[in-house]
């Protein structure tokens, strides 16, 4: 009989977390640290509506780059000292490209929840769920292709697919239960 038995599901589904870890941190961390001056500067786009909206911050967005990037380097120093090899390898490029690209496709679905007059903590269900993966992956896309079809195959992808919305939902619930959401979603 065919199929997948359970040890190679645990290691895909660890292999999915472990690839998008650079990339799940940085919006927690960007929640938790951010402040201070909005990405956009307080300008509004020529609809009258704010570009970004005050929740995007300059703060914010570094701090959950450098968190993706310091999370990322741990993995590596990591895999390097243990020897994980049965997940896919990090390199700088992958981590920063990861952490960049989340925080991208976050800033990019607040334009689009903007335009549609969406209000800031508002559902927007499954942008909210999957602009970190799609801005992470546009971003290693573009600029690291090789790393992005070697290190995720079609079932750590499927993996990512399923195991995104339930850690989103999860990390909302914890972030608005530790009074660092407004709401949890």
């Amino acid at each position: 009989m065919g199929g997948i038995d359970i040890y190679s599901l645990i290691i895909i589904c660890i292999s999915a977390l472990w690839v998008m870890l650079p990339a799940y941190l940085p919006n927690p961390v960007a929640a938790a640290l951010g402040g201070g001056r909005p990405v956009d500067g307080g300008r509004c786009w020529r609809d009258g509506r704010r570009i970004f909206g005050d929740g995007k911050t300059l703060r914010g967005f570094l701090a959950g780059v450098a968190g993706g990037v310091v999370i990322g380097l741990i993995q590596i120093f990591i895999q390097s000292r243990i020897g994980l090899w049965v997940f896919p390898e990090h390199t700088l490029m992958s981590i920063t490209l990861l952490a960049v690209g989340a925080l991208l496709g976050d800033l990019a679905k607040s334009f689009l929840k903007r335009r549609k007059g969406v209000g800031r903590g508002e559902k927007w269900p499954v942008a909210d769920q999957f602009d970190l993966v799609i801005g992470a992956f546009i971003m290693l896309l573009i600029f690291d292709p090789g790393w992005l079809l070697s290190a995720i195959t079609l079932p750590i992808a499927i993996a990512i697919l399923i195991l995104t919305p339930i850690l989103h939902r999860g990390t909302n619930i914890i972030g608005y239960i530790l009074g660092i959401k407004d709401v949890p979603w």
